[in-house]
């Protein structure tokens, strides 16, 4: 890695471009710490064109959101044959998008909670829609990241004006239901649970605001949880991640209900890398520094490369078995 041309590419076009700025200076400035040959990539709409001219052989993946985030952009360096960082375009896809992620998660036995979808031709009849779903109800655009869009509700009111605003995001609106309890994030590098981290946020829930003002939150890593619970926490991370077929790292987003139950809610295949962003503040406590795991994240685009596997589909070739952190790092030696 240290002989090729690192593209980090940030920005976006979508809502969360200025997070994807963030996440992408920090990822360039760890690398180029760490001696790698790093540019930066501003995405725009003429991406394949500044890809053309930047010739690098390796795409570091820093950007949020749609067209980032969903498979777009993965499917655009496939065709270019250009190795990537993270997850392929079919696992990146069905993660970004929330009702696709909790069906395969119901047909896998991951718990999630219960919900149900408006579309925009049922905008004007919201609560029909609902019917007797009850409240209170977590509304999100069915696909957006950071918490764009979403709010909880408590009643006909709230949930009618909570629908108009997340229809400004999507065409679909997904309607959950409320899980009251702990809020947990898991990070995943490769196959396996790195740790976790929960979240006490200052506002309602963790949202927009309770993720990007400092101080606006506070963290316990480890969560506090029991021994068993946690265990129990990082295997339905583990499965939820395997269950999209996803690969590098990603961080599970998971509610932990006052009864003592798991749920996931949903899988961050482009999880935020500024240094006080969850994944690294999880890799940090397993004794992780920053540029180790933007490193180790780079490392598994060129064993995509050098193993032949690039994951088109989003999951390791019959017969193969993915490479664990541990084994990447040793490998690199």
């Amino acid at each position: 890695m240290k002989n090729r041309k690192i593209g980090v590419l940030l920005g976006g076009l979508s809502s969360e471009r200025e997070v994807s700025v963030r996440t992408g200076e920090a990822v360039l400035a760890a690398l180029q710490l760490r001696g790698h040959d790093a540019v930066p990539i501003y995405v725009d709409r003429d991406v394949d064109l500044a890809l053309r001219q930047a010739r690098i052989d390796v795409a570091f993946i820093a950007l949020h959101g749609r067209f980032g985030e969903d498979g777009c952009i993965q499917g655009l360096l496939e065709t270019m044959g250009i190795p990537y960082t993270g997850s392929g375009v079919l696992a990146s896809a069905l993660a970004m998008d929330k009702v696709k992620a909790k069906e395969l998660f119901r047909l896998h036995n991951l718990p999630t909670p219960a919900y149900h979808v408006i579309p925009r031709a049922a905008e004007g009849d919201v609560l029909s829609a609902h019917g007797d779903f009850g409240f209170p109800a977590v509304v999100k655009p069915v696909r957006e990241g950071s918490s764009v869009g979403v709010e909880i509700v408590h009643d006909a009111a709230g949930l009618i004006a909570a629908c108009e605003r997340a229809f400004c995001f999507d065409d679909d609106v997904l309607v959950e239901r409320h899980i009251s309890g702990q809020e947990v994030s898991v990070a995943v590098l490769g196959d396996r649970a790195l740790g976790a981290v929960e979240i006490a946020p200052g506002n309602e829930f963790y949202d927009y605001s309770a993720k990007y003002s400092r101080g606006a939150s506070s963290y316990f890593i480890p969560p506090r949880l029991s021994p068993e619970r946690y265990r129990g926490v990082l295997a339905q991370a583990a499965r939820a991640h395997a269950a999209l077929g996803c690969t590098g790292a990603t961080r599970v987003d998971m509610i932990v209900s006052e009864a003592g139950n798991e749920y996931v809610l949903e899988v961050n295949t482009v999880p935020g890398m500024t240094r006080t962003s969850l994944l690294p503040k999880i890799a940090d406590a397993a004794g992780i520094s920053f540029e180790e795991l933007c490193e180790m994240i780079l490392w598994g685009a060129g064993l995509q490369t050098r193993r032949g596997r690039s994951d088109r589909r989003g999951g390791v070739r019959p017969g193969e078995v993915a490479a664990t952190p541990a084994e990447v790092a040793t490998e690199h030696h």
